[in-house]
């Protein structure tokens, strides 16, 4: 009787153990079939190689791109689509094709850089007002709510008039523009996560604020989180662009997407591709990001995968 019950017991254990590894393979199993979601995952792991590549390549002082970048040669000015330059070059002769390569770093990485500063600061700010409520709450939603009254690029220009040009710039003016978004997210799932059962059940056994926002409230959020961050990197990308066209984000001679739209629209009808080919590629990875977000939403929803 006793062995009957140690295996019972090891059988629910096993149980147990076994279900979150089970409830990742279902997750995995309702994205794997959304096309979508799997090709726009597809385009951003080879986005983030090509990214990867370029930025180690050029640490170690080799060139796998075709043509340096930032080489200047107007001989070459506005050499069309061919063999030798595949997108053409632009009004310096520079390769358009390269260009394109090495701006999907910049714009990688202001799109992660940013979103994690955002990210860190809105769970911060919403956790805090959803959890302990009150003036606190009051406070802070306040805030929020007067940075959404102003659109977000406007908002990002005054920051950076503030900080001034550069791409450190730009990170922390489209992170900071993003912040009331997942503070607004965090806070709504705390206000209603808070008031369960087995939230009320780990303050009266004498748990601290810090344990019962981090070990219970926190992960039943972190679905909401990872959806909203991955629609947010193409947010800032696109918030990257419009800078850069504004000639307030990377500055000459770096090559970013946004720039090199801005400087080339003078040439939109003697030279369309100049422009046609850096639209392009902000247009597949902001739709990439967003595929994934939108698989992503659907396989974390529990709902989604009653059968």
């Amino acid at each position: 009787m006793k062995k009957d019950s140690l295996n019972v017991n090891s059988a629910q254990t096993a149980e147990y153990v076994e279900k979150p590894e089970s409830q990742i393979k279902e997750m995995w199993e309702t994205l794997r079939q959304n096309k979508a979601a799997v090709a726009g995952l597809a385009i951003i792991g080879i986005l983030a190689l090509l990214a990867l590549s370029v930025w180690i390549s050029q640490l170690m002082g080799k060139q796998i791109l075709p043509f340096d970048p930032n080489y200047s040669d107007m001989s070459k000015s506005f050499i069309p689509p061919g063999a030798e330059h595949w997108f053409g070059t632009d009004q310096l002769g520079r390769d358009i094709f390269s260009r394109v390569l090495d701006g999907t770093k910049i714009s990688l990485f202001v799109g992660l850089a940013a979103v994690a500063i955002s990210l860190s600061a809105g769970v911060i700010l919403g956790s805090l007002a959803g959890y302990f409520g009150g003036k606190l709450d009051t406070v802070i939603m306040r805030v929020m709510d007067m940075m959404l009254a102003i659109p977000s690029i406007l908002l990002a220009i005054a920051f950076m008039a503030a900080l001034g040009k550069g791409i450190d710039k730009a990170v922390i003016a489209i992170g900071l523009v993003s912040i009331p978004e997942y503070a607004r997210i965090v806070r709504g799932s705390f206000l209603s996560i808070k008031e369960q059962d087995f939230v009320q059940a780990a303050k009266v056994i004498g748990n601290r604020h810090r344990r019962i926002i981090f070990r219970h409230i926190l992960p039943n959020v972190i679905s909401l989180i990872v959806v909203r961050a991955t629609l947010g990197i193409s947010t800032a990308v696109l918030d990257t662009a419009a800078l850069g066209f504004l000639g307030l984000g990377v500055q000459p001679p770096f090559a970013e997407w946004g720039d090199m739209l801005g400087r080339a629209r003078g040439f939109i009808f003697t030279a369309p591709y100049t422009l046609i080919f850096p639209g392009i590629a902000i247009t597949v990875t902001v739709l990439a990001f967003n595929l994934l977000g939108d698989g992503l939403r659907d396989a974390l929803d529990p709902k989604s995968r009653i059968k």
